[in-house]
């Protein structure tokens, strides 16, 4: 009993889980135990994709799903060959998890609670034998021989072959100071995926609104996404507005949250063709107010309408060059000054993390200290709302496992 190998695991989400379960599957004879230094586990996929679990994303070409992380798309192409979106479905419903794809392409479990997801788990875990510390916190993990490490936590301490570490993405680096200690370079930990605030911008009066196509950008950067843009209490939001502050993260937080923001109302159209199609109306004595564009929702409609200076009684066929043009700029070039950002939701997604030079993407061990392994998002590797996160955390943490004892 005591010859037996011994893997640490320290982090009780996704990953830390995932790995753990995939180690006991590969190294039957080994113990295996996760230390999770706070009381709860699994806490991020609970509320995940809204109480749901947003699983994967239905993007099985690697080419295309890398387009996904704003950092480490190139580290992810060895790794999504390794362990793939098919093979995410194929290990969930191997347990009995039956998933589903939405037309967005996010994939949940048929059951619409994250609860499937952690039961899973747990049964997986408990099956494999797999021991759960809770409340135990890693304080350092250094060399013992060439053969194991040395894990001291709050509690004890352990010789293990190998470690995993999952402890997720945190906004302060004293979460990481174990870490640092080990010879590992923390890159700089941003906030991802957040909406702007338009403290200033009388638009946020007609919050739940929004349309379908769009463009937004910051100005003076090269970052401009299109899709769907939702408009908040307190600005502006939506999958196009995720996926800019996700690839400019390192832009915003240079700006210190304080930019211009552009946007297109009209999708891809270019100012040429919007102005050719408003000039296609100028004969026309029906009302403005009462002919939207663009699939542009009425209210939204008025508010640009007022926007350029244009009468809300006047008739399209009074409107005069100046103003056309006026409109022409509000509808492709509309712009608003950000000063601030709120957090998505409660799904925290943190930029910067482990570097990833610093880490072999065949196996997710370190290059500093051998027998120490990485997935999830302690690595500098976040994805865009959709899923993309869990799936970094299912294919890292299935290498890491099949690596521990190698």
């Amino acid at each position: 009993m005591n010859n037996r190998k011994l893997i640490i695991v320290i982090g009780g989400g996704a990953a830390g889980f995932f790995s753990a379960i995939n180690a006991a599957i590969n190294f039957p004879d080994a113990k295996i135990i996760i230390l999770e230094k706070s009381g709860k586990i699994l806490s991020k996929v609970k509320i995940s994709g809204g109480g749901r679990c947003n699983v994967t994303n239905y993007c099985f070409e690697i080419d295309e799903l890398i387009k996904n992380y704003p950092r480490g798309e190139k580290e992810l192409r060895q790794v999504f060959s390794q362990f793939s979106v098919k093979d995410t479905f194929d290990w969930f419903q191997k347990r009995g998890v039956k998933l589903k794809v939405e037309p967005d392409g996010r994939v949940f479990p048929q059951s619409n609670l994250s609860d499937t997801i952690i039961d899973c788990f747990l049964k997986e875990t408990q099956t494999l034998g797999v021991s759960i510390n809770l409340n135990e916190e890693v304080l350092s993990i250094e060399k013992n021989d060439n053969f194991s490490l040395r894990v001291k936590t709050n509690q004890q301490t352990y010789i293990a072959n190998s470690v995993i570490c999952s402890i997720g993405g945190h906004n302060q680096l004293k979460n990481y100071q174990f870490l640092i200690k080990c010879g590992h370079t923390i890159d700089p930990l941003i906030p991802s995926l957040f909406t702007l605030n338009l403290p200033h911008a009388p638009i946020k009066s007609l919050m739940g609104l929004s349309i379908k196509k769009g463009i937004i950008k910051v100005i003076g950067t090269k970052k401009q996404y299109f899709g769907p843009i939702l408009i908040t209490h307190w600005g502006l939001s939506g999958p196009a507005v995720l996926k800019l502050s996700a690839f400019a993260a390192y832009d915003f937080f240079k700006l210190s949250y304080k930019a211009d923001i552009s946007v297109n109302w009209t999708g891809n159209n270019h100012e040429d063709d919007v102005k050719n199609q408003l000039v296609c109306y100028l004969n026309s004595k029906s009302m403005m107010v009462n002919t939207p564009l663009f699939e542009i929702p009425k209210r939204l409609w008025e508010y640009l309408l007022l926007r350029a200076e244009i009468d809300m009684t006047k008739p399209w066929i009074e409107l005069g060059k100046k103003q056309l043009n006026k409109l022409t700029q509000i509808l492709c070039n509309d712009v608003y000054q950000m000063d601030g950002k709120t957090t998505f939701k409660e799904e925290f997604v943190t930029a910067g993390g482990i570097n990833l030079k610093e880490v072999n993407f065949k196996t997710m061990e370190s290059k500093m200290l051998h027998h120490l392994f990485f997935c999830g998002e302690v690595l500098n590797i976040d994805g865009i709302t959709g899923g993309f996160n869990f799936q970094n955390a299912w294919s890292t943490a299935w290498i890491a496992a099949k690596n521990a004892l190698s």
